[in-house]
């Protein structure tokens, strides 16, 4: 955008001086404009300004791992680095224009006040410390400078349990953030969290936490200092160096104030002082900050815009041009280098990377961004690998970039351990944004912002469960208002909360419900009030559930632990099928003690459920006789039951001794089929697979129909056995079978009289449940009540008696004088008939 004639503008000054709001508002003003924000967070809030004023179809937002463009984008709101230089527009902006002086990021900077110019106006805004050194580089720059709109003092050394509600504590890395946090938990009730390493997502949710007063304070690290607007009185320095990449230096005067300026707001007055054990600041540099006098910049950071692509070697030295203006200095070597000259070591990619196309190609790919920042090889090989995909297929493979995506869609860990990885998934966030990149980029875009949310709405649950403590005791200490202290609250024995006579809500298990009618300008004060009480009522429910006996707890059909009729925990997979962890529900009154405390009584509930209920299978895990180790094994991890295999009369009697019925349609422990022992086992199924287990069917039953939701693979599981669109419990089963087989063993015989009885069928089911276990059901003439005894319970083809003789079914070989009728052989078709030992009725 450089050579068009336009007002250049500086609007200089402290925080707190309205440059933003004055920048949005001339962005505005015109028929296009671009401004770029130092921070993601910061655009994207913007971004949100500009669509309440001018519409989600006017209003684009471009960052790196971002963008939303719709097609009649005419106002942009970005990161400094993403701003769409190539787009003309009426106006520019740039804000925190000082940060030129920043070894780091600074030639970005640099390179937008040189060359980024809009048509008609272009704005920097900035602290008034580069004021000098812009009218040396730009001599056509008109500078204003604003005052701040409020006061700023220096309050000097508070204590951390006596810091003022609505302060701000400031710390230099993520372990001292840690620290203070937990101590200000102790002491004052709890904080949110900021830090660099958060997500927005996860940095707004902190911010929305301090803002709607859920806690008090706020600890967080120089991340504040940039552009978070926040409802601070005070800003507590716990600290007055800081690590800068290389090496702990001390903060300079203005990065002091900076910080120091997040306190006060428009025209209400702030203070700034130091707490912990931070060493006392400098009279003369509380002073420099009060009066917001600073040394001048004398030099800015510059990097070489215009890039030679003819080949590697080229493009590195291009990049390491040095300045020839006074006043422009080299700075840090950036992470783009440092990649590009790592790679340059390469033979095997330098084979590849030849032409000025493939050279422009791999410069690409080395703007990655590392978000992770973890000094290894890393980051290298990502973009090596991102360069030899795109080289190759022109986009990059989607199963490769979903494989990375899902790998990092893992919400278990603790808070650093979900912050390496939404660092992790911000690089995904950049590289699936790149619309040249990938096949579908919208789509990918959305699959990798999909999994930073739920990773950043994890970080958040597990920040507030670290730093914040809610019950309702430490709710009242922070109260502002007084006036709820002098509000009597009571909690009936039934759970409802009361307070002055008025019922506010409802507490169930260890969740509190306010009642939707409260309304009106009382309802804050009254809902304090309730919480107050409630701060003396959870420390009696968590001890009566701490102390409750076996029979008050239960597991529901969805895996959720019961006590008083509520559900307060749920079961979670573990490595071993027979044995599940319990996570306690989230609650804002429970604790990380209290947690654990709930959740061990309800693990020993469980472990003394389990013993009950499947002791035989755990009794047998113990100590297997070496022979059956291997079946006990897959045993234990299937639940009691697995499917039928070939087996030595040795292994079966082995096995019988052990309690493990080796069947012809399963391998099993009888025990394990019982009514409790199998709900428990279906519980254990659905938390192995991360389903709600089918209904089962009444206790006592034998038989029932198969319903539509079971397969086969899990009737067999849960100790039943599929007969065309029935079901029959696997033990009848295998030990009906196993009678007619000795039956069967030499001859043909009559159906037992009480078999379907005892399979729980109806007569006409009879003989179709017999085929499909592997036995020939036919019917036989009858000669003789007496010879073939009473009556059979089903028959098949049964004529009227004065018409034909009477016929009963039969299996087995039949007698000569029988030899007319049908005769019995073993069906090759069924499934079940390699098992059926029939023997084939000679003719």
């Amino acid at each position: 955008m450089s050579g068009f004639l336009t007002r250049v503008r500086a609007v200089l000054g402290p925080t707190n001086t309205g440059k933003t709001h004055l920048a949005i508002e001339r962005l505005l003003s015109h028929a296009s404009g671009i401004i770029g924000f130092p921070l993601r967070l910061l655009a994207r809030e913007n971004y949100d300004r500009m669509v309440k004023a001018k519409g989600v179809k006017s209003v684009a937002l471009i960052t790196g791992e971002e963008k939303i463009v719709p097609p009649g984008a005419r106002w942009f709101s970005c990161t400094v680095e993403a701003m769409p230089l190539d787009r003309k527009v009426e106006f520019l902006a740039v804000d925190e224009i000082q940060l030129c002086a920043d070894p780091d990021r600074g030639h970005v900077f640099t390179d937008r006040l040189l060359n980024a110019r809009g048509l008609v106006e272009t704005m920097f805004l900035g602290a008034d410390t580069i004021a000098p050194l812009m009218r040396r580089l730009i001599p056509d720059v008109e500078i204003e400078t604003r005052p701040r709109l409020s006061q700023l003092s220096f309050a000097g050394a508070t204590k951390l349990g006596r810091l003022p509600p609505r302060s701000a504590i400031v710390a230099f890395s993520a372990a001292e953030v840690y620290a203070i946090a937990e101590a200000v938990r102790r002491q004052r009730g709890g904080c949110a969290v900021v830090m660099g390493r958060l997500s927005p997502r996860t940095r707004n949710a902190q911010v929305a936490l301090y803002q709607d007063k859920d806690v008090d304070f706020l600890v967080a690290t120089d991340a504040i200092g940039m552009g978070l607007n926040m409802d601070v009185n005070h800003v507590a320095f716990a600290g007055l160096q800081k690590f800068d990449g290389r090496q702990p230096r001390p903060l300079i005067p203005s990065e002091v104030a900076q910080i120091a300026g997040r306190a006060g707001r428009g025209m209400r007055d702030g203070s700034f002082g130091t707490t912990a054990n931070c060493p006392p600041l400098a009279e003369e540099r509380a002073e420099q900050v009060e009066s917001h006098e600073f040394e001048k910049l004398e030099q800015i950071f510059w990097r070489n815009s215009e890039l030679d692509f003819a080949s590697v070697p080229t493009l590195l030295a291009s990049l390491t041009t040095l300045p020839n203006r006074l006043g422009l200095v080299r700075g840090n070597e950036a992470t783009d280098v440092q990649t590009l000259d790592a790679l340059s070591r390469d033979t095997d990619l330098m084979r590849r990377a030849q032409g000025r196309a493939a050279t422009r190609l791999l410069w690409e790919a080395c703007q990655i961004p590392d978000f992770r920042k973890l000094a290894t090889d890393t980051h290298v090989k990502l973009v090596a690998k991102v360069f030899t995909h795109l080289l190759a297929r022109e986009k990059l493979p989607e199963d490769w970039v979903a494989g990375e995506i899902e790998n990092l869609d893992r919400l278990e860990g603790d808070i650093d351990l979900l912050m390496q990885r939404l660092t992790d998934v911000r690089v995904w966030a950049y590289i699936t944004a790149r619309a040249d990149w990938m096949t579908d980029a919208d789509t990918w875009a959305m699959r990798a912002r999909a999994v930073e949310n739920r990773l950043s709405d994890t970080l958040h649950v597990k920040l507030m469960a670290r730093f914040v403590d809610k019950r309702a005791a430490h709710l009242t200490r922070r109260l502002e208002d007084a006036e709820a202290e002098e509000l009597q609250a009571i909690v009936t024995p039934d759970g409802l909360v009361s307070v002055e006579g008025h019922d506010v809500g409802r507490i169930e298990g260890f969740q509190f419900h306010p009642d939707p009618a409260t309304q009106g300008p009382e309802k804050k004060i009254l809902l304090r009030a309730a919480r107050r009480a409630l701060g003396v009522e959870m420390p009696r429910r968590i001890l009566a559930a701490e102390t409750a006996a076996d029979d008050a707890i239960t597991l529901s059909d969805d895996r959720h632990f019961i006590w008083e009729n509520v559900k307060i925990a749920k079961l979670k997979k573990t490595d071993i099928f027979l044995k599940p962890g319990v996570e306690v529900l989230h609650s804002e009154f429970l604790d990380g003690l209290a947690r654990e405390r709930i959740r061990a009584r309800l693990a020993a509930w469980l472990a003394t459920e389990t013993e009950k209920r499947l002791g035989a299978l755990l009794k047998a895990m113990e100590n297997p006789p070496t022979i059956l180790r291997g079946i006990v094994h897959r045993l234990s991890e299937s639940g009691g039951v697995l499917p039928p295999e070939p087996f030595t009369p040795e292994l079966r009697q082995e096995a019988k001794k052990f309690g493990i019925d080796m069947g012809r349609f399963a391998m099993y422990l009888p025990a394990a089929l019982k009514p409790g022992a199998a709900r428990l086992r279906a519980l254990f199924w659905g938390v192995w697979y991360d389903r709600t287990p089918p209904e089962l069917p009444a206790p006592g039953l034998v038989c029932a129909p198969m319903p539509n939701n079971w397969g086969y693979d899990f009737a067999l599981a849960m100790g039943w056995v599929q007969v065309n669109d029935i079901m029959i419990r696997l033990d009848v089963v295998e030990r009906v079978t196993r009678e007619l087989h000795y039956l069967v063993r030499k001859h043909q015989i009559l159906l037992p009289p009480n078999l379907a009885s005892r399979m729980g069928l109806k007569p006409e089911q009879l003989a179709p449940t017999l085929n499909v276990l592997g036995f020939r059901v036919f019917p036989a003439s009858v000669q003789s009540d007496k010879y073939f005894g009473p009556p059979a319970p089903a028959m098949l083809g049964r004529r009227k008696q004065e018409q034909q003789p009477r016929q009963r079914q039969a299996v087995a070989p039949m007698r000569k004088q029988e030899r007319e009728s049908e005769t019995v052989t073993v069906d090759a078709n069924n499934p079940f008939a390699a098992l059926a030992a029939l023997k084939v009725a000679r003719r």
